[in-house]
């Protein structure tokens, strides 16, 4: 017998949750990375807990230490930073007609719209599964990926991070956070243009100009508010 509409039976709790803290997991890898790589570059526990905790998107962590960690600028850190943010914008759209209630609760849900929520949120068939589907995997990556960040930041802190090769942590992720999105027509073009762009510049912009720049390759990937769930991302960091 199948639940009403606006409930959810409790197999299809466990189904959600059992997907949402798998996923969660997984993310969490990638903030050991970060935390690692932050300290890394110079960074210390605080710093790396503090941004993971306010920031919350990955992709642009990732790219604004990268970019002050190899002697760029904080105004191209950022500037880089923010456009990868973009795409959060996109989703923010899509889940506006599934996320209702309170200024204050929507304000949460702006923190925790990510890849991971809004790709299992639209991966369901019914509205209060996809609000359901999309405040578990919020909750449970924005956990795991603060937890994971400052395991990596203490493990980094205790340890010469070079020594052990960890200062290829961020490249790391980079290549694992990328490698998903090259299954799609648009993530493919947009890593190209980038590419292509990134080497255009290096040999003629300060550091750091290159991946500014590079980054606004991000926006041919964007996906259309409408558009068929197959070019949502499933997997990666929080983004």
């Amino acid at each position: 017998m199948s639940a009403p509409a606006d409930t959810l039976t409790a197999a299809e709790r466990r189904e959600i949750a059992t997907a949402s803290l798998t996923l969660a997991g997984a993310v969490g890898l990638f903030g050991v990375v970060f935390g690692v790589g932050f300290v890394a570059v110079g960074g210390s526990v605080l710093q790396a807990c503090v941004m993971s905790l306010l920031v919350f998107t990955g992709a642009s962590q990732f790219s604004a230490v990268s970019v002050i960690g190899s002697g760029g600028a904080a105004a191209a850190a950022l500037g880089g930073a923010s456009i990868l943010a973009a795409r959060n914008a996109v989703y923010g759209l899509a889940m506006s007609c599934v996320i209702g209630g309170s200024l204050g609760r929507r304000l949460v849900a702006a923190q925790l719209t990510i890849d991971e929520s809004t790709a299992m949120a639209t991966a369901q068939d019914r509205p209060v599964a996809r609000r359901y589907a999309f405040w578990a995997t919020g909750l449970a990556v924005y956990a795991c990926w603060n937890l994971a960040t400052l395991a990596g930041a203490l493990v980094g802190s205790a340890i010469d991070p070079k020594t052990f090769g960890l200062d290829a942590a961020f490249p790391a992720g980079y290549v694992a956070m990328v490698a998903p999105h090259l299954r799609h027509r648009r993530g493919l073009i947009a890593a190209v243009l980038g590419a292509a762009i990134c080497l255009v510049l290096t040999p003629f912009t300060p550091i750091g100009v290159p991946v500014l720049c590079a980054a606004t390759a991000v926006l041919v990937g964007l996906p259309a508010p409408r558009d068929d769930d197959d070019d949502m991302p499933t997997e990666g960091l929080p983004a």
